[in-house]
């Protein structure tokens, strides 16, 4: 496994489009703790930007020996809001962005049972240019119950189409998110998001679901505990084989330093990777 940095640590839990780090920033960040790889986001770059200004942040990634492990290529996609789908119908310009930044993979959003044929037709375009598409383990979607999302991936049925494994949205949403779980995602395990949060009643964190209304909840460190059981997420991936990005994806401006944040979640799950 490789452990990978999100432009999502440098974002607010509460807004998705304003980062407190820019690129340079990340990729010192990145380099200076043992990551192989950028996870990039709309607030960094997305489909809205200029494709020179793309091609010089590719570029500079490379020039400081990293990668793109994803890239998500705007702001509705990871708000999970109704334009969140929009992507599927239009997927040229997302395939632009990963091909520019090197990178395989899409995240994209799925709201509603009529995203899953613009998903096969998505996937199908982008199976000519050799990129794959995925879903994130994400509340309020047809990816918040194991089951669901399980029926979405196999009504889907593209080779190119998967799921982005996140514990934590699992967690919030009731579900079983543990080794066997983790077996029957299978070959469709494209991606690791890791988050953690502990579930609070009076929490000052909020998230909305679908079957369980709004949770409350704390946000913590990947290394503190009462949250995700991060050796049964671990064991699970070794049960699979899995090789692919472990992408720590956590939100912590606003809530301690972000470098200070990425530096003890490399720490924190350097002894299971690579």
């Amino acid at each position: 496994m490789k452990l990978s940095l999100s432009a999502r640590v440098a974002e607010s839990f509460s807004n998705k489009e304003e980062a407190s780090l820019n690129l340079a920033e990340l990729i010192e960040l990145a380099r200076n703790h043992g990551y192989r790889a950028l996870c990039m986001r709309a607030s960094q770059a997305g489909i809205h930007s200029p494709p020179e200004q793309v091609a010089d942040m590719s570029r500079r990634i490379g020039k400081a020996d990293l990668q793109v492990s994803m890239v998500t290529g705007d702001f509705a996609v990871p708000r999970n809001d109704e334009l969140g789908p929009a992507g599927l119908r239009n997927i040229a310009p997302y395939l632009d962005l990963a091909e520019t930044f090197g990178a395989d993979l899409i995240r994209i959003c799925m709201k509603k049972e009529e995203d899953i044929p613009w998903a096969q037709k998505a996937s199908d375009i982008a199976a000519e240019r050799g990129i794959r598409l995925a879903h994130q383990s994400h509340c309020s979607s047809l990816f918040e119950t194991v089951e669901g999302s399980l029926q979405v991936l196999e009504r889907v049925d593209r080779p190119n189409f998967g799921i982005i494994y996140e514990p934590a949205n699992w967690m919030i949403a009731g579900e079983d998110y543990g080794r066997e779980t983790i077996k029957r995602l299978g070959p469709h395990l494209f991606n690791v998001y890791v988050q953690n949060h502990r579930l609070n009643p009076q929490g000052e964190g909020m998230v909305r679901t679908w079957n369980r209304g709004p949770v409350r909840l704390d946000h913590i460190g990947l290394w503190e505990s009462g949250g995700i059981d991060f050796d049964e997420v671990f064991q699970g991936l070794a049960d699979v084989q899995y090789r692919g990005f472990v992408t720590v994806h956590q939100a912590f401006a606003g809530i301690m330093s972000v470098a200070e944040a990425a530096r003890r979640s490399a720490t924190f799950l350097e002894p299971w990777m690579e």
